[in-house]
């Protein structure tokens, strides 16, 4: 329980909302609605990093929503006019400005996939990436409009280190194992070691020794699921890590 003589934080401290600020009352009955699929709260919410890309993809819907005809398209500067798209960029933006925080947004919905920019006249225009969308474009059926292709691939983030990983599913480690630790990071491709330590969890076998083994039959039997991305045979540190260091970690 919170200790009820600890001082209150002030409006905009803790909540975000900001001092003066009127609380919001609440929908009204027979509210108008925006439709969103559930796939971008199930599956693009958690991927979604920046709060522009996000604040972009959802107002898009409700932006959209609002047009007649087809395409729903609409382009960027017909966006920067939005005032309640404008405000909330500019609570997010900062010294960038607002125009800079669209353009992120954009980009990055795009880039993932959840936005399509198509060009007609010269001029950019941001589409939901709907089937219905998808298709009118390949088809030719909107005269003079052209899907620009969406850049590569957002870059992966880094796989964990084997440090990380040992601590967030086995625990400490101390100074001597630390040591294995290296040597197996510097004798095991990164994506064998992450894969080897979920295989581990997965089978709720947290135990150091049970990850090694999975590496070693990986290394002696093959692993046709993964690239090695490092020359595993004749690898200058190679060793039986077994034997080396099997007294210092618990079984």
């Amino acid at each position: 329980m919170s200790d009820p003589s600890s001082p209150r934080p002030r409006a905009g401290e803790e909540t975000g909302v900001r001092a003066g600020t009127a609380p919001f009352p609440g929908f009204p009955a027979g509210a108008r609605a925006t439709l969103i699929p559930n796939q971008l709260f199930a599956e693009l919410l958690p991927q979604i990093e920046d709060p522009a890309e996000l604040l972009v993809t959802i107002y898009l819907f409700f932006a959209l929503g609002r047009r007649r005809g087809f395409p729903r398209a609409l382009t960027f500067d017909e966006l920067a006019t939005e005032v309640p798209l404008r405000r909330a960029l500019a609570r997010l933006a900062g010294g960038a400005g607002v125009e800079e925080g669209l353009r992120r947004g954009l980009e990055g919905a795009v880039a993932r996939g959840s936005v399509l920019r198509a060009r007609r006249d010269g001029r950019d225009l941001y589409l939901i990436n709907t089937a219905a969308a998808r298709a009118a474009i390949a088809a030719g059926q909107l005269p003079g409009v052209e899907l620009v292709p969406a850049p590569g691939p957002l870059p992966d983030e880094p796989p964990p280190s084997i440090y990380t990983l040992f601590e967030e599913n086995i625990g400490t480690i101390s100074p001597l194992l630390a040591d294995e630790l290296r040597e197996v990071e510097a004798s095991y491709p990164a994506t064998w070691i992450v894969a080897a330590f979920k295989e581990a969890v997965s089978l709720n076998k947290r135990n150091w020794r049970y990850i090694v083994r999975i590496l070693e039959r990986w290394r002696a039997e093959g692993r046709s699921d993964a690239t090695v991305g490092r020359d595993l045979q004749g690898h200058p540190r190679r060793r039986d890590l077994e034997g080396r260091y099997r007294n210092l970690v618990r079984r």
